[in-house]
């Protein structure tokens, strides 16, 4: 056993007497099942297994050997506070690190949302740090590319930089990730939300898997939430559940207006948020002492951004200058259909490797002369000898009884396959009276 271990057990050694001497006795909260913690991927939904009722307090024999540290002096209560955050826990299973090495850890990240600990934060971070440790291995990988766009915007907003663990739980940095519900996202906006704070969502464009813009909509909706509470802990309730359901809450608390006097009246769901924010900001903090590595990143770290004002399919690059499309997609995930839509004066950012840019400047000419490859189902008829136009105008056809979608292709002077591609359908047999598809006309 090694010395700080052995240093922990004896503490617990000493203060087992006292534990079992006491009348009140914590009771052990069930476990809360991987499945429920993560935002995997297509999912942002992350549920508390606790009931309100149960107990939100540190265990008592953790607490009496945190309370002694900190009754000595303030100089040896520091030296204390050190050790603890200091001890090697990497051989040691999560569920039996003691509650003052936790509460030390979270003291010492230094952040400016409250970092609360009770038993529901700690089966959180008994989790992120077993069960889902595959999942955290991704999320670090992820974070390297994806936390320096959070944080410029949330520094450039005057804002707290732990909120970059936000998209961790909404998304688990999957920058295309859908929910059930339709949120969508690394910051999993709601289609009405994200047109209120200026995202542009099309069949050809969705800016809210675009990492900057949509991190640029998710600050100013906390901030407004903040504006509303001064608690950034309800800000985050707030961004989960929506400020009506923290309303409601808070008119049952006779006044108490902190999370966790709210917390039994709080959807299931956003109970269990806040602790998994708590519990992912501790394992981000400390992966290494939990024998976490990150995983390697397919999207490249170093990067630049150039403004594209022609219409333009990714494999036009690709093709040229030969950075794979799986590369291309990663760092323009907000493309949906691999076309940047720039027409009609409009024009977007298009990211590349930063090795790439300058093969890119010198071959533009040749890139762009092959949009009558890659976007001829776009392309206008040729009239009188002028150039071709694009045309990405789409027209809404409302499915009808007996139709199929051979038989609205026809109509259209489209095809089957363009069809389900517009409006991502996978199996072409399984339309739905009713059903509205976009079609994009010549």
């Amino acid at each position: 056993m090694r010395p700080l271990h052995f240093l922990l057990a004896t503490f617990a050694a000493l203060l087992s007497t006292a534990a079992m001497a006491q009348e009140t006795t914590t009771p052990n909260t069930a476990e809360i099942p991987a499945e429920e913690l993560l935002a995997l991927d297509d999912s942002h939904s992350v549920e508390s297994a606790v009931t309100p009722e149960e107990q939100v307090s540190i265990p008592l024999l953790d607490s009496l050997i945190y309370d002694w540290g900190r009754r000595l002096s303030e100089h040896n209560s520091e030296k204390l506070l050190n050790a603890l955050v200091a001890i090697d826990t990497v051989d040691l299973p999560a569920s039996q690190i003691p509650d003052s090495v936790y509460i030390a850890r979270l003291e010492a990240i230094g952040s400016a949302i409250p970092l609360s600990y009770n038993n529901v934060v700690r089966n959180y971070i008994i989790s992120y740090t077993t069960r889902n440790k595959g999942v955290m291995s991704r999320v670090l990988g992820r974070s390297q590319y994806y936390f320096p766009i959070f944080e410029a915007e949330l520094d450039a907003q005057g804002m707290p930089l732990e909120l970059r663990m936000l998209p961790v739980i909404e998304s688990s940095l999957v920058p295309t990730a859908r929910s059930p519900k339709g949120a969508s996202g690394l910051w999993q906006f709601m289609y009405g939300t994200s047109k209120g704070y200026g995202l542009e969502v099309s069949s050809f464009i969705d800016q809210r898997f675009d990492p900057t813009l949509s991190t640029r909509a998710a600050c100013k909706f906390l901030k407004h939430l903040y504006n509303i509470y001064g608690d950034w802990n309800l800000a985050l309730a707030a961004y989960n559940c929506g400020p009506g359901n923290v309303n409601k809450a808070l008119r049952k608390t006779d006044g108490k207006g902190g999370f966790w006097d709210i917390y039994p009246y709080l959807p299931k769901e956003t109970r269990g948020y806040l602790p998994a924010f708590i519990a992912a900001t501790y394992a981000y903090h400390y992966h290494d002492q939990h024998d976490i590595t990150p995983a390697e990143s397919l999207v490249p770290l170093a990067t630049d951004t150039v403004r594209v004002h022609r219409i333009m399919h990714l494999e036009q690059i690709s093709s040229t200058i030969g950075t794979p499309i799986e590369v291309l997609k990663a760092l323009n995930p907000q493309f949906k259909q691999q076309i940047v839509p720039a027409v009609r004066g409009r024009s977007y950012d298009l990211v590349l490797p930063l090795s790439e840019m300058g093969k890119f400047l010198d071959n533009e000419a040749t890139i762009m002369g092959k949009d009558t490859i890659y976007l001829a189902e776009y392309m206008s008829p040729r009239k009188n000898g002028e150039m071709p136009t694009f045309v990405i105008d789409s027209k809404i056809h409302k499915v009808k009884s007996g139709e199929n979608l051979s038989a609205i292709a026809r109509k259209y002077g489209v095809t089957v396959k363009q069809i389900c591609k517009w409006n991502n359908i996978k199996d072409p047999s399984k339309i739905r009276v009713g059903q509205k598809l976009e079609i994009y006309l010549k």
